[in-house]
């Protein structure tokens, strides 16, 4: 059986997770958010005192790890580091900028491509990252590149921190969007970029449920699923 898979790449702050979220629930696919993959990986970076930029150092931490991820009824990813529930943790505002920086090392994409590439040979999925539908996923079915203005893109962060209780100051978290942006681009390692053969899928004037009904219609359109069903 050849599985579906979706590959939707963008910059931080585009609504890639909250959006391929809801799209693996409305389409029956399983939904991988590798952010939070790579996320954990910034968190056992900080948890053991490694500089996240070392590449040395965390690259000798890498076989130390045990990383695992598992999906309950309602579908949703939770993430386990060394046995133990980071789900929550690894939200933490000061960990998506520890995340940016491993995520640049080659060692780490290594480390953990195997892992992304099984669960799209073993399920349909929707995977969402920077550079899914150009290295992980080359041959995705569809790839859509997400992407709103980096003043778009800080307004949502700042929003989502506090409703998760976090301070944030809206002038500092476009600030980290900028510089996040520059070091996603400019990495050596996979640079995000919008493959020539992603769809673009620009949602700066679109709220949450706009964007959902853009990215929506793109899937059905592409892989003939047909509305008010499930991918065959």
């Amino acid at each position: 059986m050849k599985y579906r898979s979706i590959a939707i790449d963008g910059p931080s702050g585009a609504g890639k997770s909250t959006l391929a979220k809801r799209l693996a629930q409305e389409l029956g696919f399983l939904y991988v958010d590798t952010g939070a993959i790579y996320r954990t990986v910034g968190l056992a970076a900080r948890q053991r005192g490694i500089a996240p930029a070392a590449g040395e150092c965390v690259a000798e931490m890498l076989p130390e790890l045990s990383i695992t991820m598992d999906y309950g009824e309602d579908g949703l990813q939770r993430m386990f580091l060394d046995g133990e529930d980071v789900t929550a943790a690894i939200r933490e505002n000061d960990i998506s900028a520890c995340a940016s920086k491993v995520a640049a090392l080659p060692a780490v994409r290594d480390f953990l491509m195997e892992m992304q590439r099984r669960t799209a040979r073993e399920h349909d999925v929707i995977m969402d990252g920077r550079d899914i539908g150009t290295v992980v996923l080359p041959n995705a079915d569809l790839k859509i590149f997400l992407t709103a203005a980096p003043e778009a893109r800080a307004e949502r962060r700042y929003k989502e921190l506090l409703e998760r209780g976090q301070q944030a100051d809206f002038d500092q978290v476009l600030r980290e969007v900028i510089e996040r942006d520059l070091r996603d681009t400019q990495r050596e390692t996979a640079p995000l970029c919008q493959g020539a053969d992603a769809v673009l899928a620009d949602t700066t004037g679109l709220d949450l449920e706009g964007s959902f009904q853009l990215l929506l219609g793109m899937i059905r359109e592409r892989l003939g699923i047909k509305e008010g069903t499930h991918a065959e």
